[in-house]
């Protein structure tokens, strides 16, 4: 496993690898790895001939009064890790060559960005698209692998990639679960062990999506209210949002349509934490004899 820490390098290495034929696979990370991050790995693996990991703590993702500085960071575990996991390349760029004196420039994506975790973090996905369209250009991959616990972030970037006509396919992977239900995340180490029992509503929240609309239900506002219902009633969780919306567009619904998403986001403590989950809603079909 190689470890590059320049563009430089790294254009020269992945250019050699092109030359030969070599499909790219790139799996964007903060660090602090978990199976989660290397569920993406083994799925890059299966397609490409190289898969490139990149860990850098993006500071313009994180808003002023949020947790850049206390993000939690292990290298040398996370390159233990990437090894074990079969990564080909990790790239540990640093903050300046990410970010050179005098950047300047921003990618925007309007409209799904101003919605859910954009409403509650301003300026969070203007930095996310930026350093994912730099590390496209940087990496160069064939394919780049997300998670579906950051569904909008994943929607976001698919939404850029086609905007911008980007030559590279986007494969959003599924959420990978502790044996307790809760999402893999990194931000789970600062949960107390409190917390963390009670961060369990999350999942279960979804469970009880899952059962109101295996048993009919087939509008939005009461089915938000049942979800707002589980997790107020456990005392460390303050929730910031609770949507059922549109997969595609992440607008609310009414109506529930063919396929829904349901997507959480809840403080416990001073660490907040997004959940969310697909479900194909059966339609009613017209059985009347029209005759």
């Amino acid at each position: 496993m190689r470890v590059i820490s320049s563009v430089a390098a790294l254009r020269q290495y992945l250019g050699e690898q092109r030359i030969a034929g070599k499909q790219i696979g790139l799996v964007p990370t903060m660090g602090f790895l978990h199976d989660g991050h290397l569920s993406l790995v083994r799925a890059a693996r299966q397609r490409c001939a190289v898969v490139v990991m990149s860990i850098f703590v993006n500071p313009k993702q994180f808003g002023p009064n949020e947790d850049f500085e206390s993000y939690p960071r292990d290298m040398a575990r996370d390159l233990r890790l990437a090894r074990q996991g079969g990564v080909d390349v990790v790239f540990t760029p640093d903050v300046s060559e990410v970010y050179p004196e005098g950047f300047q420039s921003e990618v925007s994506v309007r409209g799904l960005t101003e919605v859910l975790c954009g409403a509650s973090r301003p300026g969070h996905f203007n930095g996310v698209t930026t350093v994912v369209a730099k590390l496209f250009h940087m990496v160069g991959p064939d394919r780049a692998y997300f998670g579906q616990k950051d569904y909008q972030q994943a929607a976001v970037i698919e939404r850029m990639v086609r905007d911008l006509n980007m030559p590279l396919t986007v494969v959003v992977c599924p959420i990978v679960r502790e044996p307790d239900g809760l999402a893999m995340s990194s931000r789970n180490a600062y949960l107390s062990p409190a917390e963390r029992l009670a961060a369990q509503v999350l999942s279960r929240a979804l469970h009880v999506a899952a059962s109101r609309i295996a048993g009919g239900e087939r509008q939005a506002q009461p089915l938000e209210a049942a979800l707002h219902e589980v997790i107020a009633a456990e005392p460390l969780a303050r929730i910031d949002y609770v949507s059922v919306c549109d997969p595609q567009t992440l607008a609310p619904v009414e109506a529930l349509p063919e396929t829904v998403l349901v997507a959480l986001a809840v403080h416990f403590g001073r660490t907040r934490l997004i959940d969310n989950a697909l479900y194909n809603v059966p339609q009613e079909t017209c059985t009347d004899d029209p005759r």
